[in-house]
């Protein structure tokens, strides 16, 4: 990794978790993309002396380049810029091109202002405009502009600084003119050509896996060229591998050894998700659900992406036994003698939906997802399943997963999803 970064997100609502850190992770993506390895990502609240102990902490680290996210703006605790700016020991100047620019954007915004020559609006306006001596600024896409300063060298170097604004849509339309400033596009230009592998596997355990990995280390020179990291998510276990370029054959090796061990629960070796897969393999069918103990969750994740209304019918929340009668058609006999969680209520679930929504696959869930409403037959977590395609028999099963409501309620989200692919790639012949 020749080249590496270190971020700080800025903000008290961030650290108390009042809003959630979404510039870390994107920043980090985007930087990885560069060929630039992310070392550290930190969160410090709205306090210049906590701000520069991060910035002290990852110069040490001797990263190359640094990228801080929040406290920028007109208020008295945006003081991300003038921090910085004390760190690398240089002076803020007004930049009267930029302070025109900023209150060009509020005139846009507020043609009716008043006090833009004059009053707090106009002081806001100029606190902004103020930039290192030595940096560049990065034109707003808001009121906050971002800061490119270039790496000090000396006795004690510093590394290059890229100051953004927190607000996601603004950081994210200012990245491209940002990373081209010349203080960063320098630090870019010396990374590496660096990839990044994505394998997942469902129902694989960690355990499993990292005996497979003990034993590729074994068996595969130059195993420790990669750098991977395992992550289980939602029931799925995510493994990612960073590498050179030089070192794609022996990703290579390790990818033919891990289908080897886990080709049965591997279902993606390219990056692309359950959902990529599932649209694929619907190839222009539609798709609906009946949900119960999911309340919705299964076509939430089905309509999460842009485009959804190309195959996804609609979902139907069939949580009491009225609603499943009433909307989606199973008879009441059939709840009161099988029980609404049951293989045969869960079938009629699905060709209900498949009828009542007129698409071509059908996929229902219904459950305990507790805590309570557990039996010593159906405990909490037992879930049945149902998956109807049209012109085949209706397909069933029965799982049980560990863990609080929560949790049982995302491994049957993710597990409809996998039951639907696996249905639809059956060869209908093979019975």
């Amino acid at each position: 990794m020749s080249v590496r970064a270190g971020i700080v997100v800025t903000g008290t609502e961030v650290l108390t978790g009042r809003i959630t850190d979404q510039n870390g992770p994107w920043v980090s993506e985007q930087l990885l993309s560069l060929g630039v390895d992310v070392a550290h990502i930190t969160i410090c609240g709205d306090r210049p002396a906590d701000l520069t102990a991060q910035l002290r902490f990852l110069a040490d680290q001797q990263v190359d380049l640094i990228v801080t996210s929040g406290g920028l703006g007109p208020t008295a605790d945006d003081l991300t810029v003038a921090t910085v700016a004390e760190f690398c020991g240089r002076d803020l100047q007004l930049d009267p091109a930029l302070e025109e620019h900023i209150a060009a954007i509020i005139r846009r915004w507020r043609p009716d202002a008043v006090d833009l020559d004059d009053g707090p609006t106009r002081i806001g306006i100029r606190k902004q405009a103020h930039v290192p001596a030595g940096a560049v600024a990065i034109p707003p896409t808001g009121t906050a502009p971002g800061v490119a300063i270039p790496a000090s060298p000396g006795e004690q170097p510093l590394p290059a600084i890229l100051v953004l604004p927190g607000p996601p849509g603004e950081l994210q339309s200012m990245w491209p003119t940002a990373i081209a400033s010349p203080a960063i596009a320098e630090v870019v230009s010396r990374a590496g050509d660096l990839k990044q592998e994505t394998i997942r596997a469902y129902g694989l355990h960690e355990a499993e896996l990292a005996e497979t990995l003990r034993r590729a280390e074994e068996a595969i020179p130059d195993f420790d060229a990669l750098e991977i990291t395992t992550c289980l998510r939602r029931g799925e276990l995510d493994m990612v591998t960073r590498f050179a370029a030089d070192d794609t054959a022996t990703y290579g090796r390790l990818l033919d050894l891990l289908t080897e061990h886990h080709g049965r629960q591997i279902f993606s070796t390219d990056g692309s998700t359950i959902e990529d897969q599932l649209i694929a393999t619907l190839d222009g069918r539609l798709i609906a659900t009946a949900e119960s103990c999911t309340g919705g969750l299964v076509a939430a994740r089905l309509t999460d992406r842009p485009g959804s209304s190309a195959y996804v019918m609609g979902g139907v929340v069939s949580y009491s036994n009225d609603a499943k009668s009433d909307l989606i058609d199973v008879p009441a006999g059939l709840i009161a003698s099988h029980g609404a969680v049951s293989e045969e209520v869960a079938a009629a679930m699905a060709e209900g939906a498949l009828r009542r929504l007129k698409s071509d696959v059908a996929v229902s869930t219904t459950g305990i997802a507790g805590p309570d409403g557990g039996t010593a037959d159906k405990p909490v977590g037992t879930v049945c399943f149902g998956v109807a395609i049209t012109g085949r028999p209706t397909y069933t099963v029965t799982r049980r997963f560990p863990g609080d409501r929560e949790r049982v309620r995302s491994l049957t989200t993710t597990a409809a999803l996998h039951l639907v692919v696996a249905q639809l790639k059956r060869d209908p012949a093979a019975g």
